[in-house]
């Protein structure tokens, strides 16, 4: 693959000290090509670590259904990086691979009523939407507002939003692949 279109900063970085050590905190140990990228701007680093850091471990919101709006939303964008850190996130929260497949025909996975629950379903109309008109068309709105609680539904939302925000940026820096990561 093409290197990303800004170079990566040093994987042994260690300035901002408090940043970097809050980052390598939550990914484990080590810094993904995301972060060596955000890592040009330190205040834009710190600002998507607290959010994705919120977004990734405190919401109430079932992570199934998150990482599968997180990896419908990477299928929707054409951002493989994204796939590639979340497929394995969604597939430990209980989804399966034949679900992750099917996310290739879209619309179809949107109606299949064998693989997707109707909150699975609700949730992959829910981001098509978000993601290829912005609005949510009434009537997925309500039946998301039939399946959640308000809570959840605000979690949803913001996790699409969030992850649309991940991949435009992956996808306009070429962060496409995993040769960055050092986690």
């Amino acid at each position: 693959m093409a290197p990303p279109r800004i170079p990566y900063v040093a994987a042994d970085l260690s300035e901002p000290a408090e940043l970097v050590q809050a980052i390598r905190a939550r990914r484990g140990g080590g810094l993904l090509g995301l972060d060596r990228m955000l890592l040009h701007s330190p205040p834009f680093a710190a600002g998507w670590n607290a959010l994705l850091g919120a977004v990734r471990q405190r919401l109430q919101l079932d992570p199934r259904l998150r990482e599968l709006c997180i990896c419908a939303v990477a299928v929707l964008n054409r951002a493989p990086y994204e796939m590639a850190q979340h497929a394995p996130e969604f597939l430990e929260a209980g989804g399966t691979q034949a679900q992750l497949d099917a996310l290739q025909d879209y619309d179809a996975a949107c109606r299949d009523d064998t693989l997707f629950t109707p909150a699975e379903r609700m949730a992959l109309q829910l981001t098509r939407d978000m993601t290829r008109d912005v609005e949510i068309g009434d009537a997925h709105f309500a039946a998301a507002a039939g399946l959640l609680t308000r809570r959840e539904l605000v979690e949803l939302v913001g996790v699409v939003a969030a992850y649309n925000m991940v991949s435009r940026f992956l996808v306009a820096l070429g962060v496409h692949d995993t040769q960055g990561d050092t986690a």
